[in-house]
């Protein structure tokens, strides 16, 4: 766990987690919510604030491994440009428990959160390892659960404040076509406890 193949090293990646410490991490209120154990990195669900790369990244694909508790609520945000405001300046991947869901809306588990609802379900049941894999390339954002592609989204037709390309209406109070593209990878502590390995990004 917590360690590059030699095919990971030759494609570029490097270890976000080192699976000891939270070093390259910082939390938006308090890491001790936030702790290594057996290798993983571990969000005890006590509303500790989010868990942030120091770094930002701006095209890259992140690579990583969850799983929760039953019936969790969490989310990988990417592209997070303002600390002090994740839920308008960040983009998200909704982790959730959403395994017997029939269907996909834009908050279930691999959506694109009020954005884009996932293609097809391919979360696997609460305590089971899941692999996320995220791809931002300018505009375009792939995201890919359990090697399923499930959302595939140019997020430049986000062009109105609150609205979705189809007229739809979204929480966010910005356009994703204007806001930054440089940002902070966070993890979610949205009350809930959940396990995170194997992050590793390329750029």
């Amino acid at each position: 766990m917590n360690a590059l193949t030699s095919e990971d090293i030759k494609a570029g990646y490097r270890l976000l987690f080192d699976g000891e410490s939270l070093n390259g991490w910082a939390s938006t209120l308090n890491t001790a919510g936030w702790i290594v154990k057996d290798g993983n990195l571990v969000c005890k669900g006590e509303r500790s604030g989010y868990l942030y790369t120091l770094e930002k990244f701006e095209n890259f694909i992140l690579d990583l491994e969850y799983r929760t508790a039953p019936n969790v609520n969490s989310g990988v945000f990417f592209r997070w440009s303002d600390l002090t405001d994740p839920v308008n300046t960040g983009l998200e991947v909704q982790i959730l428990d959403t395994y017997d869901q029939d269907n996909m809306v834009r908050n279930s588990a691999g959506a694109l959160y009020d954005l884009v609802a996932p293609s097809s379900n391919a979360v696997r049941p609460a305590g089971e390892w899941n692999r996320l894999i995220i791809r931002c390339d300018r505009n375009d954002i792939q995201i890919t659960l359990n090697s399923v592609p499930v959302v595939e989204a140019d997020i430049d037709q986000w062009s109105i404040p609150g609205k979705n390309p189809d007229g739809s209406d979204n929480k966010f109070k910005y356009a994703w076509k204007d806001q930054p593209r440089l940002g902070h990878i966070g993890l979610q502590d949205h009350g809930g406890y959940v396990e995170f390995r194997n992050l590793k990004i390329k750029l």
